[in-house]
């Protein structure tokens, strides 16, 4: 029996067949096939032909996978345009939204927001815990400070402020300087906020376009 499957297979491989149509005719198992027929060539022709196959297959798929994305995408930012109508009247919310407009990540659909102010860390820290209930889990920190600067101490201090362990923090960024003293001995660095999550910058985006839409003004463009 097994025989007998051997030659079908070789004479449709033979006719150029793909191992996913062999395997529609013939119930073995792909390894077993693939030793079946590794002796087996095929023309250029036939070569060309399964590979533009392939190729038709996979962008097919991909644009398959973008249609998805794009209505995943409008469904989230839709129902978030309504959530602002009702969010609205909550001071956290819309405070901790126009800050965020104002100096979070806008690209790359990546959640960041960087300051160097404990108070406004402290206070968007509050916005994605019980606004966007953001896992404690998911959020890193990321310290950026001057070589003058530098302290062991200073990732401890925003541990304290975020309340995120250490264990959740990413390394430290240095930057070099030319200065030789300091100006500021107490500055600590800025802090980042990284979440990554793209349905919660995609939510944010729709929060933004509902709450603007509150004042009837125009989302605009980028040209």
């Amino acid at each position: 029996m097994k025989f007998q499957e051997k030659l079908i297979a070789v004479q449709l491989r033979k006719r150029g067949w793909s191992y996913k149509k062999i395997l529609t005719k013939i119930k073995v198992a792909k390894s077993t096939l693939s030793l079946w027929l590794r002796d087996v060539e095929l023309t250029f022709q036939q070569k060309e032909k399964l590979l533009k196959g392939r190729e038709k297959s996979r962008y097919a798929g991909a644009k398959a996978r973008q249609r998805q994305r794009i209505e995943k995408t409008e469904k989230i930012i839709n129902v978030a345009k309504e959530e602002a109508k009702i969010l609205f009247k909550n001071p956290l919310f819309s405070s901790g939204l126009m800050l965020y407009w104002a100096e979070g990540a806008k690209s790359n659909e990546s959640i960041k927001f960087s300051n160097s102010d404990p108070i406004m860390i402290k206070f968007m820290m509050k916005w994605f815990r019980d606004i966007c209930n953001v896992p404690e889990k998911k959020i890193r920190i990321a310290v950026h400070m001057h070589e003058l600067h530098c302290r062991k101490d200073i990732e401890q201090y925003w541990s304290k402020i975020t309340n995120i362990p250490l264990k959740q923090f990413q390394k430290t960024y240095i930057k070099p300087t030319s200065l030789k003293h300091r100006k500021n001995i107490l500055y600590n660095g800025t802090c980042s906020v990284v979440i990554a999550d793209r349905d919660l910058f995609r939510k944010i985006q729709g929060w933004r376009l509902g709450f603007i839409g509150k004042f009837n003004i125009k989302d605009v463009p980028v040209a």
